[in-house]
């Protein structure tokens, strides 16, 4: 059980709480998440520490709000209770030292910014690259700032930064004559295979954090399986991260797709008792 310290918006989709765990904030570190439970019925969520307080006793997650469960926890406030958060789980960011890039894609720059702050604990330059849509959605930007070297904001439609992709602006950097000794990508499955296969263009090490579907968080269930180099490894005990070069990312994309019906009615079916709105046999 949790008290939520702190709620807030950071955009009209993505809320971040800051959890009361004093257990699991002595002992988290870089890249790993809970698994959290918000009443007996709920489904189990898994979220990537974003941050962890050991004095406060405080730990950071940032949600958006995609279906039903993320829902109701990004509806929750200050002073509410969350039943169950198990953690930390996963195995913890190896930190490089040197010139490094964090890249971050929406709301995985909540997961990018605790690796960057890291990094640039242990002495590397990071150059922080954080992509999103437009203007309205950018989070973090504060913190990213000032937990990273140099931070370059990206957006889709140039409506703030620069124009254009994440993976633009590191091609950018390296044709440019930043040499970089490894490359982190945290964000959408998609996003993160091209900086994957750039970066391999240029024979840059680098280091994805996969986002599967997960159930259990304890390596017992198999739901989170990834195949890395053509062999079959859990995302929840062998990760998150994975090297960039060696995932089949088409694999987990299709896989994270299996569940997005079932997904979607469940959401339209919580909309529905929130609102008195009937949409349908198909969903009563």
């Amino acid at each position: 059980m949790a008290v939520i310290a702190n709620a807030r918006r950071l955009n009209a989709d993505v809320t971040r709480i800051d959890l009361d765990a004093p257990h699991i904030a002595a002992k988290a570190l870089p890249g790993q998440f809970v698994v959290l439970r918000v009443d007996a019925r709920g489904e189990r969520i898994p979220l990537t520490i974003a941050r962890a307080d050991a004095q406060s006793g405080v730990v950071t997650v940032v949600v958006q709000r995609v279906g039903k469960s993320t829902a109701i926890l990004s509806d929750m406030k200050t002073g509410d209770i969350i039943l169950d958060v198990a953690g930390p789980l996963g195995t913890p960011t190896h930190l490089q030292s040197g010139r490094c890039a964090v890249v971050g894609g929406g709301l995985g720059c909540a997961i990018a910014w605790p690796i960057a702050a890291a990094l640039k604990r242990e002495g590397a330059e990071v150059h922080m690259i954080a992509g999103f849509r437009t203007k309205d959605i950018v989070i973090l930007e504060e913190e990213m700032r000032e937990d990273s070297s140099a931070l370059h904001i990206c957006t889709d439609d140039g409506s703030y930064g620069f124009k254009g992709f994440v993976t633009d602006k590191l091609k950018g950097l390296i044709t440019g004559g930043v040499s970089f000794d490894r490359v982190y990508a945290i964000g959408p499955l998609v996003m993160m295979k091209f900086v994957s296969r750039l970066t391999k263009e240029y024979g840059i090490p680098t280091v994805v954090s996969m986002n599967p579907l997960m159930v259990d968080g304890t390596g017992m269930c198999g739901c989170c399986r990834v195949t890395v180099d053509g062999k079959v490894f859990f995302a929840c005990v062998d990760g998150p991260d994975f090297d960039g070069h060696l995932v089949d990312f088409d694999e987990t994309m299709r896989r994270n797709t299996a569940y997005a019906a079932f997904e979607k009615a469940r959401m339209d079916e919580h909309i529905c008792r929130l609102t008195g709105e009937s949409r349908g046999a198909e969903h009563a």
